[in-house]
């Protein structure tokens, strides 16, 4: 594996892909040319009502990010956003990239699989286990944590960990950052290292690039149809389950839902944000994409789910 790492490298290094948070002409993907008429209007509607509750529930404008991706007609998407194309911290939606990036991986033999792995992706998207995800991001860059590192070391070590940033930029992503791990305490040593010596400080997502990789996960694009099934099975969540705490459905799209609706999501949140995005079939055959990050309300459960409501409404 460390072989293989080591080719992996050499040969991002050789190609000078670009990473990290950069500008481009439209999000890309699925998600890209001109925003449709008429899901901008929901996407504005959804922003006004926000706008619009009272007193302190109220979401100033910048204070929410949506992109709305319709997949009705597979062949012929549809989108709109408001502030789509704003880097946001993600909190745990990043570990959607990391789970991607890592069929990626085995599915060109850059890693090998093996029963801990397959462990630790399902924790990663199933329970939100930042544990997990150490563990997969470590696998994927060939890095570790640990104590500290002389300068030269440490650029060496950042260098490998932006891997994941590579891979993505290679694809066309722009305004992402996917090369930290989540922390419920921590971090330490070179972690910390990194953070002071290198920007972007902490990982980055945008709604368009969220609701583009969810998109191609939906249609079978993401890696090959076989491994977006598998993940698609990881990511799928139950809109009727019963509410508990700290779950991936209470307060967020899932709330939003009519009933019958079906459900695959990767939900976010931390003291200060409160994200989800979730890809959604209806009951009218209708298939939807909906990224929302949301800053400065991530007590309120109401909130993402009143959002769902005004972007599938009439």
């Amino acid at each position: 594996m460390v072989k293989a790492m080591r080719s992996l490298r050499r040969a991002l290094l050789i190609g000078g892909w670009a990473w990290g948070v950069a500008c481009g002409a439209g999000p890309g993907g699925m998600v890209e040319g001109d925003p449709d008429v008429t899901l901008k209007a929901r996407v504005d509607r959804a922003v006004s009502q926000a706008s619009q509750r009272p007193g302190p529930k109220a979401v100033e404008p910048g204070q929410v990010a949506i992109t709305l991706l319709d997949l009705s007609q597979p062949t012929a998407p549809r989108w709109a956003a408001h502030r789509g194309d704003q880097p946001i911290y993600p909190a745990s939606v990043v570990k959607l990239f990391y789970l991607v990036a890592a069929h990626r991986w085995l599915e060109d033999g850059r890693i090998d699989d093996s029963p801990e792995l397959q462990r630790a992706m399902k924790d990663m998207i199933v329970d939100s286990s930042n544990e997990a995800t150490h563990y997969v991001l470590d696998v994927l860059t060939g890095t570790t944590s640990g104590p500290e590192l002389t300068p030269d070391a440490l650029r060496a070590w950042h260098d490998q960990r932006n891997a994941v940033n590579r891979y993505f930029a290679s694809l066309g992503y722009r305004g992402i950052n996917c090369n930290k791990k989540p922390w419920c305490e921590g971090p330490y040593g070179r972690e910390t290292q990194a953070i002071r010596a290198f920007e972007p400080r902490r990982n980055l997502l945008t709604t368009d690039a969220t609701a583009r990789l969810m998109g191609e996960i939906a249609t079978g694009k993401a890696v090959t149809a076989e491994r977006c099934n598998q993940m698609k099975a990881l990511l799928a969540r139950d809109p009727q389950a019963t509410p508990k705490p700290d779950d991936q459905t209470t307060g967020f799209v899932a709330g939003g839902l009519p009933a019958g609706a079906k459900l695959w999501s990767k939900a976010g949140w931390t003291s200060q944000t409160r994200h989800d995005c979730a890809w959604v079939d209806l009951p009218d055959g209708r298939r939807w994409i909906l990224v929302i990050f949301t800053e400065g309300h991530a007590p309120d459960e109401t909130l993402l789910p009143e959002i769902t409501r005004s972007l599938l409404g009439p």
